[in-house]
């Protein structure tokens, strides 16, 4: 044991009598850890932002929400679409078919979607008012801060009840307790009996079907059909403004939303039920619309799963460039050696002369191989963690520093040391003393 440590001495000593050189020599490792932990940083955070992104859309939900036509078709399409078969859109009845008929379905959730202005004590804000019923907040894991959900009665009748986001209770009542205060939603006039935390959600998350709840309140679907608004319901106002529209010959018509529902939100019982129940969805809405395709069918978790898989291969190509550029440092570290073994021959023939060992040269060149990957991986793993830290800060991608990587990239910078660090230490261990002593 004392002459190993005596070996590992005079291995730092020479490190230390080099420091241009050895800092050259760890560069390639130094660099290739950063690189790794920052590669599996991101990786770990682009992870972390799928399961986050799951759970927000809940699990095993199927979202429907209608087509609205493209606003540039050309006027063929417009006359062929004049002349299609009758459709009534989502409505409250697709909703009550998918619970009866569907035995997979676990629970179905209609959403009705209205921008509002806000009123409060002088204070206005744009709002998103959205009925619904008390199954969306268990659909979409949103958790009650204070107050209470909807009950049985205020959902039957539609009264004017809400629930807001803490959004709207930090900017609308100052942070005060808004359950039982009153605020205006366009016309009218809702009695606040909960709020719910607000949760960060991706600007990319709108294909799954999320709607950003800075500012939403949130009503009962009845509420929402008997009091703002109910596009299933044929208006007086609507009926002259296409007589008026008939009358005139160059007009151009707006697209008029004629779907009762903006969403229906159906929760399968089990994940592996969600392709066959999406099929299901399909041929049944199409009958119940008159074989008129204006809805869409999306699966989130199915297209968060693909996601997944591509940043897995785009995780895996990142982690095996910074894996090579670790390869790299290695071989550097094994040339870099290889030239101090050309340079020290006669240091090497003085030990030997005086009693060094072929074990103690092996040792000794292999000891500085290994403390160069050491310091190497140490200042690596620094870098790393700080260089993820900057990519979160410049560029917003999430990044997590997990200890498996720190330690996975630490042990093969090391492990790259030693491998690439013996067939020099083995060259220098073999040299004949006479023939080392007599180089200059």
């Amino acid at each position: 044991m004392n002459r190993i440590l005596l070996d590992i001495t005079i291995a730092l000593e020479a490190i230390l009598a080099n420091k241009v050189k050895t800092i050259l020599t760890a560069l390639g490792i130094i660099f290739g850890v950063a690189a790794v932990i920052t590669m599996l940083a991101i990786g770990n955070g682009a992870q972390q932002e799928i399961l986050n992104q799951m759970k927000l859309v809940g699990v095993n939900n199927i979202i429907i929400q209608p087509i609205k036509p493209d606003p540039n078709e050309d006027q063929n399409n417009k006359d062929k679409q004049k002349s299609s078969k009758f459709t009534p859109g989502l409505t409250i009845n697709d909703v009550h078919g998918i619970k009866s008929v569907l035995p997979s379905v676990k629970d179905v959730c209609p959403q009705i979607i209205e921008n509002k202005t806000l009123i409060r004590n002088g204070k206005s804000a744009p709002v998103k008012v959205i009925g619904t019923d008390n199954s969306f907040f268990s659909l979409f894991n949103k958790e009650l801060k204070t107050g209470r959900l909807f009950n049985e009665f205020q959902q039957t009748h539609g009264l004017p009840v809400c629930i807001v986001t803490d959004q709207i209770k930090v900017s609308v009542f100052n942070n005060q307790n808004p359950i039982g205060k009153e605020i205006k939603c366009g016309d009218i006039w809702l009695t606040v009996i909960g709020v719910i935390e607000q949760i960060k959600i991706d600007n990319n998350s709108s294909e799954l079907g999320l709607v950003k709840d800075n500012s939403v309140v949130y009503v009962p679907t009845q509420t929402m059909l008997l009091r703002f608004v109910n596009r299933a319901l044929v208006t007086k106002k609507e009926i002259e403004e296409e007589n008026m529209n008939d009358d005139e010959e160059e007009v151009t018509k707006t697209y008029q939303n004629y779907h009762q529902l903006d969403k229906i939100i159906v929760q399968v019982k089990e994940s592996e039920q969600l392709k066959p129940t999406q099929a299901v969805l399909f041929k049944m809405l199409e009958r119940l619309h008159n074989n008129v395709v204006d809805f869409e069918i999306i699966v989130p978790e199915l297209l968060l799963q693909q996601q997944q898989k591509t940043r897995d291969i785009f995780n895996m190509v990142l982690g095996a460039i910074a894996g090579i550029s670790l390869l790299v440092g290695g071989i550097g570290i094994m040339n870099i050696m290889l030239a101090t073994v050309m340079e020290r021959f006669k240091e090497i023939g003085i030990r030997m002369a005086v009693g060094a060992r072929k074990k103690d040269i092996l040792t000794q060149f292999v000891a500085e191989a290994a403390l160069i990957s050491l310091s190497g991986g140490i200042i690596g793993v620094m870098l790393g963690i700080i260089s993820s830290h900057f990519v979160y800060s410049v560029t917003g991608i999430i990044t997590i520093v997990s200890g498996w990587s720190v330690i996975i990239s630490f042990g093969i910078s090391v492990a790259i040391g030693i491998i690439f660090g013996y067939m020099p230490a083995r060259k220098a261990a073999t040299q004949d003393p006479i023939v080392s002593l007599r180089s200059e």
